[in-house]
C-alpha cells in the first residue's frame, strides 16, 4: 500500500490507523476482525498536509506486547546490521524501515520501550515522546497509562521532521549544559557500551555529573505492573473468544496470563509508585538538565535467543514516568553500535533533540 504524495516518504507502525486499510497490530487474531480503517488516526493531519508518501505499515511483535521483535504470523524483519540477531521491538518494522533506506521517516510507538530497542539493536535513532503530547485517537492500545507514539529515522535531522509532522510547528531548541550519568540502576550493562556512553559525554564539553537512581528497577517494575495489567484490558475482546485467543502467539498468551493474576490493588501501587518516581526525577532535573544512559545494556543477541532476555530495563521506568527519550546510534569500536539514550524533563523533546544532534556530531568527528 502506498500513497502518491511527493513529500518525505512515510512508514506507519501498523498499530496506527491509516484510512482505506486494515490496522492489524501484527496480530492474526486482529487482522480477523479489524476491517479497514475509514478514518486516519488522528496523529496523521500533519503527514496528510506535508503530502508525505506512504511507503506502507510497517511490521511489529505481536499487539506491540514484547521487545524481541519476533512476529510468527507475518515474519520477522531482518537487522539490517545482521540476519542472524534480532532485531529489537515491538516497533521492529518502523527501525528496519528507516536503516535500509525503505522509509525517510517511520512511526513507531513505545509503551515499555518499544521504539528505543529496535532503535539500538538496528543502529537508528528513535524518540519516545512525552505521554500525552500526541494524540492516541486511532491507535491500538496496548497500555493507554503508558502508550506513546513518536518517530524513527536514520538520524536526528529525520526525528526533527518526524516531530515536525506530527506536531506542525515545532522546532528543536538549545542543547543541554548539563548531563546526569546515570549510575546505580541495578541492571548489568555490557562494559563495551558503558564505556562507549561515557567516553562520548565526556568528549561532548558540556558538564558531566554522576547520578544514582537507587528506584530504577522499582520503577521498571511498577511500570511492568501498569502494562500488564492494561493489556489484559486493552485485549478483553480477544482474550473472551477461545477461536480468536487461540490464534494469539504462545508468548502473548503467556504474557496476558500473567497480567491476568494482577488485581487493582496492584495496579493502584503501581500507579501509586508513578508520583514519587516522577517526584525524585523532577529533583535530579533541577541539578541536571538531561539524563544518559544505554538503551539496552547489550547488544542485539541472536535470533534463536528471543525470549532469553529483558529488553526493557533501562527503557521502562521513563515509560512509568511518562517523560520523554531518545536513542541515537554511537560508536565503540565494536562491530555493532551502542546506542546512547538521552531522557529529559517532561515536554523536553525540544531539548533532547537539539543535545541528540550536538552528539551525533561529536560521534562523526
Amino acid at each position: 500500500m502506498q500513497s502518491t504524495g511527493d513529500g518525505p516518504r512515510l512508514g506507519v507502525k501498523d498499530l496506527i490507523d491509516v484510512a482505506g486499510v486494515k490496522t492489524t497490530a501484527g496480530s492474526l487474531a486482529v487482522a480477523s476482525i479489524s476491517s479497514e480503517a475509514v478514518n486516519d488516526a488522528p496523529l496523521m493531519r500533519g503527514a496528510r498536509e506535508a503530502n508525505v508518501r506512504i511507503v506502507g505499515k510497517t511490521n511489529l511483535y505481536e499487539l506491540a506486547f514484547g521487545a524481541s521483535g519476533v512476529n510468527p504470523h507475518f515474519g520477522t524483519p531482518v537487522n539490517p546490521l545482521d540476519a542472524a540477531l534480532l532485531p529489537g521491538g515491538s516497533s521492529s518494522g518502523s527501525a528496519v524501515a528507516v536503516a535500509i533506506d525503505e522509509a525517510d521517516i517511520a512511526y513507531g510507538s513505545d509503551s515499555g520501550g518499544s521504539i528505543r530497542v529496535p532503535s539500538a539493536f538496528c543502529g537508528t535513532a528513535g524518540l519516545k515522546t512525552t505521554h500525552g503530547r500526541i494524540p492516541l485517537e486511532g491507535v491500538y492500545p496496548l497500555s493507554p497509562s503508558l502508550d506513546t507514539v513518536g518517530p524513527m529515522a536514520r538520524d536526528v535531522s529525520g526525528l526533527v521532521l518526524g516531530m515536525e509532522l506530527l506536531e506542525p510547528g515545532f522546532s528543536i531548541g538549545s542543547r543541554a549544559e548539563s548531563i546526569g550519568l546515570v549510575r546505580s540502576t541495578g541492571v548489568v550493562i555490557d562494559e563495551r557500551i558503558q564505556t562507549g556512553i561515557d567516553k562520548i559525554c565526556h568528549r561532548s564539553g558540556i558538564q558531566c555529573i554522576e547520578i544514582d537512581l537507587g528506584n530504577w528497577m522499582a520503577a521498571y517494575d511498577a511500570g511492568s505492573t501498569v502494562l500488564y495489567y492494561e493489556a489484559v484490558a486493552s485485549n478483553r475482546t480477544i482474550i473472551g473468544d477461545e477461536k480468536l485467543y487461540s490464534m494469539l502467539s504462545a508468548p502473548v498468551r503467556e504474557r496476558l496470563e500473567v497480567g491476568a493474576k494482577l488485581s487493582e490493588d496492584d495496579l493502584k501501587r503501581a500507579l501509586g509508585f508513578r508520583s514519587q518516581w516522577q517526584a525524585e526525577l523532577d529533583a535530579i532535573f533541577q541539578r541536571v538538565d538531561i539524563l544518559a544512559l544505554p538503551s539496552v545494556g547489550f547488544f542485539a543477541p541472536p535470533l534463536e535467543e528471543a525470549f532469553e532476555h529483558v529488553y526493557t530495563h533501562l527503557t521502562m521506568p521513563f515509560n512509568l514516568a511518562g517523560y520523554p527519550a531518545v536513542s541515537i546510534p554511537i560508536d565503540n569500536g565494536y562491530r555493532l553500535p551502542a546506542s546512547l539514550q538521552l531522557l529529559g524533563p517532561r515536554s523536553s523533546e525540544e531539548l533532547l533533540l537539539a543535545s541528540a544532534q550536538f552528539f551525533e556530531l561529536i560521534n562523526k568527528n
